[in-house]
C-alpha cells in the first residue's frame, strides 16, 4: 500500500524529472575536464605512498573524535604546516569543508549579530549562517555592503562563475572577514584572500586529498575546539588523510609549476574561446535552459571530454551551464580538441 509520504516523495521526483534537473551518480570517463583535480594531486605517486604507508602504521580508521581517542600526533603537524602555509598562527582540521563552514558560522556569529552573505555563495556556507542565531542579510554578488562591525561571508574564487570576489574592499569594509578559499588555495598558492578574520581552506580540490582546514587567530582556534559541534562530535578523519595532506604540501612547495601551468591553461582555452581572460580555473560554458545543457554535455562525453552539466538549484533558474574546469596535465592540444568540439556541437544545436 502507498503511504501518502511515498506519493508525495515521487511526485516530488516527477517535478524533478519533468524540468531537466533529475541527477545521476556516474564514475569518470574520457579526459577530465569537470573534476576540481587541479594540480594532479590525488594521483600523484608521493600523495598514494604515502598515504598508503600511513594505512598500514596507523589502521584505516581514527576510532573515535579528536576529543576522545580519535587524536593524532600527524593532525597536528598537518595542521601546523598548513598554518604556516597560509600564513595564520593555527590551522584545525575538519572532515569535509561543509563541516568545516558549518561549524565556523554556528559558532562565531551569535544572538544579535549580522551576517552578510554574497548572494553566490554555495550551500556550505549558505546553510551555516541558517543554522546560526544571527540575523542574514544577503548582499548582491561581487560587490562591497556597509558590514562594518559586523560579519561578511564569501568565497574568494566562485565555484560556478570562476570569478573572484573584490577581496581587498571586501577586508577594507571593517567587517569580521570569513572567506572560503576552496578552489583557490593551492592553484593561486597559499589562496587570494590576505588577513581574512578566518579562512576554510578545503583539502577536496587542488590539495587533492579530502577534509578541510580552518585558520586564524589561536583564539578563534580554540574557541572552535571548545565549542564548534561539528567538531567535537564528529570521528576524526583517518590518520592517512593527514599523511597523504602532509604530501600534497610537500609537492606544492617543490613544484610551483603545476600551479602555474593551471593558470597557463586556463588562459589558453579562454582565449580559444572568447571568454574574458582570466587565470581562474573554472570556465562557465552558459547554456540556459536544463535540457540543452544536458544534450550538450552528452555530446561532449561521446567525444570523449568528461565535461558535466550544472543546474538549478547548484546554480540559478536559467543559467544551467558546462562547468569547465582546468587541471595541469592537460596540454593544448586537448584543448583545442575540446574547443572544436563544443564549437561543433554549439553550432549543431542551433541550427
Amino acid at each position: 500500500m502507498t503511504s501518502a509520504l511515498e506519493e508525495r516523495v515521487r511526485a516530488h521526483l516527477a517535478e524533478i524529472n519533468r524540468t531537466g534537473l533529475q541527477r545521476v551518480m556516474r564514475p569518470p570517463t574520457g579526459i577530465d575536464l569537470s573534476s576540481n583535480d587541479y594540480l594532479g594531486l590525488a594521483v600523484h605517486p608521493v600523495v598514494k605512498e604515502r598515504m598508503a604507508a600511513a594505512v598500514l602504521e596507523f589502521g584505516a580508521g581514527s576510532t573515535g573524535s579528536r576529543l576522545l581517542r580519535g587524536d593524532r600526533a600527524c593532525f597536528h603537524a598537518v595542521e601546523g604546516k598548513f598554518a604556516h602555509f597560509k600564513g595564520a598562527e593555527r590551522a584545525l582540521y575538519f572532515s569535509s569543508g561543509y563541516l568545516a563552514n558549518l561549524a565556523v558560522l554556528t559558532t562565531f556569529p551569535d544572538e544579535g549579530d549580522v551576517v552578510f552573505s554574497d548572494s553566490l555563495n554555495h550551500a556550505s556556507l549558505i546553510d551555516g549562517i541558517r543554522l546560526s542565531r544571527a540575523r542574514r542579510e544577503i548582499y548582491a554578488h561581487g560587490t562591497v555592503p556597509a558590514a562594518r562591525g559586523h560579519f561578511l561571508v564569501t568565497e574568494s574564487l566562485f565555484s560556478m562563475d570562476g570569478d573572484i570576489a573584490p577581496l581587498n574592499d571586501l577586508t577594507a569594509s571593517g567587517a569580521h572577514l570569513i572567506v572560503d578559499e576552496a578552489h583557490a588555495v593551492g592553484v593561486f598558492g597559499p589562496g587570494l584572500a590576505e588577513d581574512p578574520f578566518l579562512s576554510i581552506n578545503p583539502c577536496g580540490k587542488a590539495l587533492g586529498v579530502s577534509g578541510a582546514f580552518v585558520c586564524g587567530p589561536a583564539w578563534a582556534i580554540d574557541y572552535l575546539v571548545q565549542r564548534a559541534r561539528p567538531f567535537i562530535f564528529s570521528t576524526a578523519p583517518p590518520p592517512a588523510v593527514a599523511a597523504a595532506l602532509d604530501a600534497a604540501l610537500d609537492i606544492l612547495a617543490a613544484e610551483p609549476e603545476r600551479s602555474l601551468r593551471v593558470r597557463q591553461l586556463s588562459r589558453y582555452l579562454r582565449g580559444r574561446l572568447g571568454l574574458p581572460d582570466s587565470e581562474s580555473p573554472i570556465l562557465p560554458i552558459m547554456v540556459g535552459d536544463n535540457d540543452r545543457a544536458v544534450a550538450l554535455a552528452v555530446a561532449l562525453q561521446r567525444d570523449g571530454f568528461d565535461v558535466r552539466a550544472i543546474r538549478p538549484p547548484t546554480v540559478p533558474p536559467g543559467t544551467a551551464r558546462l562547468r569547465i574546469s582546468i587541471n595541469c596535465n592537460l596540454t593544448e592540444a586537448i584543448l583545442d580538441q575540446f574547443a572544436s568540439s563544443l564549437e561543433k556541437h554549439q553550432c549543431a544545436a542551433s541550427s
